[in-house]
């Protein structure tokens, strides 16, 4: 028999079914921009716990005497397809607050279903509740540690796609003072022009000569940057050279000299390992980081890295 505790409990339930269809999605999308194995292992594993939900929620619903539903999955992937399509237009901290705002709202309206529930004396659906409260609080607190390493230098757990990464790009270059001085402009521009050999040549013969074309048309454009880098600091343009030192940091093409540890090179992954949990200051980690991805790779240097920078992020944050 119908109650106005349990219509009201009943919306609840619904409106929460059709936000988990759309969880489900969003995490699906998130799969591919997961850096390493790991991640990608706990986005599917987050998939696969939030189609369990979805199915427990419901059971509850049919339970409650309501019809099941036959749109909700289909309304859930459907609002996940354009929040995707969307966001490629947004900078990638705009999308995690996004994923950010679903989350606040499941973990809300699971706090709400529990108050009902209690009400309407359905022990069943406050259990169901609780387990809801405990999966919303842990991705909320996953997310805010995301976004922080974001705040910090830049995510670890998941990657920019190409879209988001110019989107950023335009806004930060957008929001920065520009103080290039017309002197050191011209500078930096002769230094790029300049960089033998020339890029443009390079880049028409990379399809003949091949890898070793792309590796040397990759020498020079890291060795470019660094001199166009060293003529914009000495022309007095501050911001610029910092903007230029901050992409080649996060392009992983400073060179082992300009790292945070002495000698990284010759480091093995254990002392490798050692020295990053002694760094303090994020963007030292994210060099550290950008800089092994891009040359050793060493699976187990990066997760040391990711999880340094996660602490940090978690610290900055208050979830530790």
């Amino acid at each position: 028999m119908s109650t106005p505790e349990t219509a009201t409990l009943l919306a609840q339930l619904r409106a929460v079914r059709d936000l988990t269809n759309t969880e489900i999605q969003i995490a699906e999308t998130r799969i591919a921009q997961a850096r390493t194995e790991a991640v990608r292992r706990e986005l599917s594993e987050n998939a696969d716990n939030a189609r369990v939900r979805a199915e427990a929620i419901e059971a509850a619903v049919r339970e409650l005497g309501a019809v099941p539903a036959l749109v909700g999955p289909l309304l859930g992937r459907a609002a996940a397809a354009v929040k995707a399509v969307g966001e490629q237009a947004q900078p990638f901290d705009e999308a995690l607050l996004g994923d950010l705002t679903l989350e606040h709202q499941l973990l809300d309206r699971a706090r709400y279903i529990k108050a009902l529930a209690t009400t309407a004396q359905r022990p069943e659906v406050v259990d169901l509740a609780e387990r809801l409260i405990t999966a919303h609080s842990a991705t909320v607190a996953w997310l805010t540690t995301v976004l922080a390493e974001e705040a910090l230098g830049g995510p670890a757990a998941l990657r920019h796609t190409p879209f988001q990464t110019a989107t950023g790009t335009v806004v930060k270059f957008a929001t920065i003072p520009v103080t290039w001085t017309a002197r050191g402009l011209d500078r930096a521009f002769d230094v790029f022009r300049a960089a033998p050999p020339a890029l443009g040549e390079l880049l028409d013969r990379g399809a003949q000569l091949g890898d070793v074309a792309v590796k040397t048309l990759t020498a020079s454009r890291d060795a470019a940057l660094e001199r166009a880098e060293q003529v914009t600091r000495r022309e007095g343009a501050g911001t610029a050279a910092d903007a230029l030192h901050s992409f080649r940091t996060a392009t992983g093409t400073l060179e082992s000299r300009e790292l945070p540890v002495d000698d990284y090179d010759e480091l093995n992954v254990a002392a490798a390992v050692a020295a990053i949990k002694e760094l303090t200051d994020p963007g030292e980690v994210r060099a550290i980081l950008a800089y092994e991805e891009a040359n050793k790779n060493r699976q187990g240097v990066v997760s040391a890295a990711q999880t340094r920078l996660a602490a940090i992020a978690q610290e900055v944050t208050g979830l530790n």
